[in-house]
């Protein structure tokens, strides 16, 4: 019975430890995840809500931010246990197992002075002008399949914003509060306006690969006893401008 004991003893102290979730999201998507040149700790405010998330969750991980275009593949590929901040669609709803939102953001159109419009009722008052958009981002469904002369060469915010500013396209499309981020970053507030009504307001969640139900529901359980907490507000409320 000693033998016995001491091998479950022995089996159970040798267990491999859980391994942590790989978590990542975009490296450039400031305010709400970026790096700087310093290194390349995460910041941001989805940052911040996602690791308080896990936290609540009680789950190891580690967070790491990567171009957008790789955060899907290393999600796709099964390289990541979970990814942000993806948009709410259709489309995403069937690639992936989406929890939340984690939070909401209003996606609108910017322009400049240089471009006669200045509000739209259908996506047809967008035909006479080249509409510039992130590559591998989706915004609204019918946007998103609207036949629009479109530009999908920037490869992140920051750069879809310099296009507008050097006149390489007429309108931009985004999230507002991150557009305004990169248009202050640049000092160039005078130069650019936002039509009044925006394409939609997105909710942003966090995704797990298809069928990964267990992660899904740990995350989501977490989210919901913070969100009762006021605790995903105080955050938001840190990174208010």
């Amino acid at each position: 019975m000693r033998h016995l004991l001491l091998a479950l003893l022995l089996s159970t102290t040798t267990l491999p430890a859980a391994q942590p979730w790989r978590v990542v999201g975009d490296e450039q998507f400031a305010p709400y995840s970026f790096v700087t040149d310093a290194d390349d700790t995460p910041h941001g405010l989805d940052v911040e809500l996602v690791d308080a998330v896990l936290r609540e969750a009680g789950v190891a991980y580690e967070i790491r931010l990567y171009p957008w275009e790789r955060v899907k593949r290393m999600l796709d590929r099964g390289e990541v246990q979970m990814a942000f901040q993806f948009a709410g669609t259709p489309q995403r709803q069937e690639q992936y197992e989406l929890v939340g939102p984690l939070r909401s953001g209003s996606t609108v159109f910017m322009t400049t002075a240089k471009t006669a419009i200045s509000d739209w009722q259908t996506l047809d008052d967008f035909a006479p002008y080249v509409i510039g958009q992130v590559r591998g981002y989706v915004y609204e469904e019918h946007f998103d399949r609207a036949d629009l002369a479109r530009d999908t060469s920037a490869q992140n915010p920051r750069q879809l914003v310099s296009m507008l500013l050097a006149g390489r396209i007429d309108i931009i499309v985004g999230d507002r509060v991150q557009l305004q981020y990169f248009v202050h970053e640049q000092r160039a507030q005078d130069q650019v306006r936002i039509l009044p009504r925006p394409l939609i307001q997105m909710p942003r969640f966090v995704a797990f690969a298809k069928g990964d139900i267990e992660r899904a529901r740990q995350f989501s359980e977490a989210l919901v006893r913070l969100r009762n907490a006021g605790k995903l507000d105080e955050i938001q409320q840190r990174w208010a401008p």
